[in-house]
């Protein structure tokens, strides 16, 4: 029996590594949420880069206004708001409530890229979880706000409401009017105590900050959500 010759071999070799190839970059153009360097894009699945691209936005408000642009969300940019470290130069306002519910009160204006990251959690967690624990849409959030020039409680270091990088979530208004509030069902035994704790988890992976009644007695009324950019871009959640 002959041999197989060695150039048959390397030829067969290389064919693979070619299809292999061939296919790997298929799954990269089929996967963009995936990869780091791909452009973000909110209509995108979430995928293991998606935080740090979010995160990213922080630091590019053209990138982050045009994703927005992208998107066709509606929105009006506020006026930049004070200097230094209490900056916020990427307050918006969504109009209309294609991609977040109505905001109450409306005027919250958080940052760029913290409005980017609602979009994908009003649409991958929080409209989800409503449809599997109560079987109708979420239709307005309650918030305590976004810009707020302060360091954080008890620390030395600046907090994300600084630069309106963060927003306080205090209560979830259903379509047919049911009130959802921290302060008063985050503990309750009942369906509406598994929707907020769903709800938490759930914004755990997309938010550099995620920050529930659990953590601490300052935050029994809300969810406290930014994108703080931290090294090696860990997160916190509790």
């Amino acid at each position: 029996m002959k041999s197989v010759r060695p150039y048959l071999i390397w030829l067969g070799i290389a064919v693979l590594l070619t299809l292999g190839a061939i296919r790997g970059m298929q799954w990269v153009r089929d996967h963009p949420e995936h990869i780091p360097t791909a452009r973000f894009e909110v209509a995108h699945p979430q995928g293991w880069a998606t935080h740090r691209k979010l995160v990213g936005l922080v630091g590019d408000t053209s990138a982050c206004f045009a994703a927005l642009d992208r998107a066709g969300a509606r929105y009006l940019r506020r006026p930049v708001v004070g200097q230094g470290v209490c900056r916020a130069d990427q307050r918006l306002v969504l109009t209309g409530n294609r991609f977040v519910p109505t905001m109450r009160p409306a005027n919250a204006a958080p940052g760029c890229a913290v409005t980017a990251a609602m979009m994908l959690w009003n649409r991958d967690v929080v409209q989800p979880l409503a449809q599997k624990h109560f079987g109708q849409k979420v239709a307005a959030f309650e918030n305590l706000g976004s810009y707020n020039c302060r360091k954080i409680a008890g620390r030395q270091a600046q907090s994300e409401h600084s630069t309106a990088n963060a927003i306080d979530i205090s209560a979830f208004i259903l379509a047919d009017g049911t009130r959802i509030a921290l302060i008063d069902d985050w503990d309750d035994a009942d369906v509406r105590r598994d929707f907020l704790h769903a709800v938490r988890d759930g914004s755990c992976d997309l938010f550099s900050t995620t920050l529930s009644p659990d953590y601490n007695q300052a935050h029994a009324d809300h969810f406290h959500f930014d994108m703080a950019d931290r090294t090696a871009g860990w997160s916190v959640c509790s």
